[in-house]
């Protein structure tokens, strides 16, 4: 696809490839396919005259958007694979994960680097911190350069005939995920997998050419430009988003559920279908979408090792009233089991080759405790998540959907250790902003009285803590916040 998308941008070259939106939600051109498809081809010659090769790593720490995607076509002409650090991460975990892919030099963007200076208390405030990545290896910047940045790379025209690898297999990319600092991990795809996914994300939304997308991933950046549409980069803020969508008018958006909920709290007018993923998504949220004027409106299961995996759409969704989070019909050509202790287990021509230093796998092991209803994946839990109540498994995910009713914008289940061995189960509830939380105690009772021997031990209604990127529900600060609260907890007599 990445080979389709190198055409496309040549053939009308005048046409909008990327698009950006003002304050005012107006949407203005950021970037032509023609312009797109020369920044490309400047950075692969810079990369040839600084000595990258095929089969080279090369780090990058660059914004979503044209100048980033730009990069990784130049890589990707170039039979690099690319190693993708995330400035959020923090300096210690970057320089374990740098110490295990050795890239051969590292491109970041300014705010990336956060070096000595006074762009570091800036770069601190939003959140990117980076070590001093020159001590660790050559760095160049991409783009605009402050004060302290390293070199820059700026692209060049070709002293000659460029390396050309686009028709050939190997590592495309390298993406970290869990692991600690002394153990980082990392999942490597190749480039007829990165393909195959991608085309399975072309298979679900079906971008039409010269309407626009919404989304600002990788995967929603390559298969809408090689659709021949063009992206539109979501604004930041949640105010300028609902601005911005009735004035672009998208034909879908992708969206991460944390964005999509900020999204709603604003009242948005939604035109197109919509896709949520990367962290759980309830039958509550999509129904609210579609009541926000979406034509559909998908959840949509994927992972870092398998991009995407399942979708279920939202009137499929509010229909299932079985235990569990239904997350839908695997995609074509994806293939599920479960294995003895009842983890989901996923292969298809999609999935990562392998983790970083280790031998290929065949089947993805998600971590997620599952069922199959037919052929439909229902997740009961991470495996981890596990909480042991009175010499009982309760797994979280089983029960968390049953929690968001109407009015609640997040809800999840946490175990506090009692001090005896055991655990008490409690459930934190974030309101919609403007719900009563006392009307959504009244609402949930019947709720509560159905979780049966899962029925938590107290339930606590407040702001849901999230972390990374993706702004997953962060169990581990939930954990901590329900131990406070249930400091003076005692056990009831009898």
């Amino acid at each position: 696809m990445l080979d389709e998308l190198h055409t496309v941008l040549r053939r009308h070259p005048d046409r909008p490839a990327l698009l950006t939106a003002g304050r005012t939600g107006r949407t203005r051109v950021a970037m032509t396919r023609g312009e797109l498809a020369d920044l490309a081809d400047g950075y692969a010659a810079a990369l040839h005259h600084h000595g990258l090769t095929a089969g080279d790593t090369l780090g990058l720490a660059v914004r979503p958007g044209g100048r980033a995607l730009s990069v990784m076509l130049a890589a990707h002409r170039l039979g690099l694979r690319i190693a993708v650090l995330d400035p959020s991460a923090g300096p210690d975990v970057l320089r374990a994960r740098l110490a295990l892919a050795r890239p051969a030099l590292v491109v970041a963007d300014a705010a990336a680097q956060a070096v000595a200076g006074w762009a570091r208390p800036l770069a601190r405030r939003a959140q990117l911190e980076l070590p001093d990545l020159a001590s660790l290896g050559p760095v160049l910047t991409a783009g605009r350069r402050l004060p302290g940045c390293a070199p820059a790379l700026p692209p060049r025209a070709a002293d000659g005939p460029l390396p050309d690898r686009r028709g050939e297999d190997g590592d495309a990319v390298i993406i970290f995920t869990s692991g600690t600092t002394s153990r980082p991990r990392a999942v490597v795809h190749t480039r007829s997998g990165l393909a195959a996914a991608m085309q399975a994300v072309t298979g679900l939304v079906q971008p039409q050419p010269d309407r626009p997308v919404l989304g600002g991933t990788f995967f929603v950046l390559v298969p809408t430009l090689a659709s021949g549409a063009p992206v539109a980069l979501p604004a930041r803020s949640a105010r300028v988003l609902a601005r911005q969508i009735p004035r672009l008018k998208p034909q879908a958006s992708y969206l991460t559920p944390p964005q999509l909920r900020a999204l709603l709290a604003e009242s948005p007018r939604l035109t197109g279908a919509f896709y949520s993923g990367s962290a759980p998504v309830s039958a509550n949220l999509l129904a609210r979408t579609r009541q926000a004027g979406a034509s559909r409106a998908w959840g949509v299961y994927a992972l870092t090792e398998m991009f995407p995996a399942a979708a279920v759409e939202a009137t499929e969704k509010a229909a299932f009233t079985e235990d569990g989070d239904l997350v839908g019909t695997p995609l074509p050509g994806v293939r599920t089991r479960i294995d003895a202790e009842g983890q989901l287990l996923l292969t298809g021509p999609g999935r990562s080759d392998r983790y970083l230093g280790e031998e290929p796998h065949e089947w993805v092991a998600t971590g997620d405790v599952a069922r199959l209803s037919g052929e439909r994946v229902v997740l009961a839990g991470r495996c981890k998540d596990m909480i042991l109540r009175e010499a009982e498994n309760i797994y979280p995910g089983l029960y968390e959907p049953a929690l968001h009713i109407p009015g609640v914008n997040l809800a999840v289940l946490v175990g506090v250790p009692a001090g005896d061995g055991d655990e008490r189960l409690v459930a934190v509830v974030e309101p919609e902003p403007g719900v009563d939380p006392q009307r959504l105690r009244t609402d949930l009772a019947p709720v509560l009285d159905r979780m049966g021997s899962a029925r938590p031990d107290a339930v606590h209604f407040g702001p849901v803590p999230t972390s990374g990127r993706s702004r997953k529900p962060d169990r581990t600060a939930t954990a901590k916040m329900a131990a406070a609260m249930l400091a003076g907890w005692r056990p009831p007599r009898g």
